[in-house]
């Protein structure tokens, strides 16, 4: 049976950061890309927390505020200056998540050709748990000592080595779409009012 690869493996297949056996097995190719949009959706989740902890200062409770007053007005200008920008910020973090949850969910349709390729499934099926659920819970403390067998056995994964330049291009990639988003949705709530 052919190793089936969803088409958002090919990005990765020209990535010359990949290490040489990871263009052999479709799921070293696929834990590189879920490696790669976690580290993204982490990114643009920080600015996203950078902003919201901005728009959080409030500038009216001096006592509480450890910064100068000036300071305070300054920070409020900069988040009123452009309002948008957190919206668009949580909304790429979305984009992002979005893509490394896919990536996940096309681990089955993936037929690893080596046992590290094994090992790559494996741990994007642990990563996962300890996203969203309790990794003390049956079946995860079975998989992850069966994961750290095979890792005894076969050796852990290659390096991931991000370079900087997929990093930019992957993080404006999901602001330009996040703009159009909330640009697309600020028409649509223009329309409506203007329809009342």
């Amino acid at each position: 049976m052919a190793a089936k690869k969803p088409s958002v493996l090919a990005a990765s297949r020209n990535d010359p950061q990949l290490h040489p056996s990871a263009l052999r097995d479709p799921a070293l190719l696929l834990v590189s890309d879920w490696q790669m949009a976690r580290y993204i959706s982490m990114l643009l989740c920080r600015v996203q927390q950078r902003l919201e902890s901005r728009i959080l200062v409030n500038p009216g409770i001096q006592v509480l505020a450890a910064d100068s007053s000036k300071r305070v007005q300054e920070q409020t200008a900069l988040i009123s200056s452009n309002p948008r920008d957190y919206a668009v910020a949580r909304e790429a973090e979305v984009f992002a998540m979005t893509e490394a949850l896919k990536l996940q969910d096309s681990i089955p349709e993936v037929a690893a050709t080596s046992l590290i390729g094994v090992i790559a499934k494996l741990e994007m099926i642990v990563g996962a748990d300890r996203d969203i659920g309790d990794p003390t819970d049956f079946p995860w403390p079975h998989i992850a000592s069966t994961l750290r067998d095979l890792k005894a056995i076969a050796g852990g994964l290659p390096a991931n080595r991000r370079s900087r330049g997929r990093t930019r291009s992957d993080v404006a990639r999901h602001w330009q779409s996040a703009v159009k988003l909330v640009e697309a949705l600020r028409e649509e709530d223009a329309a409506e009012r203007l329809a009342m």
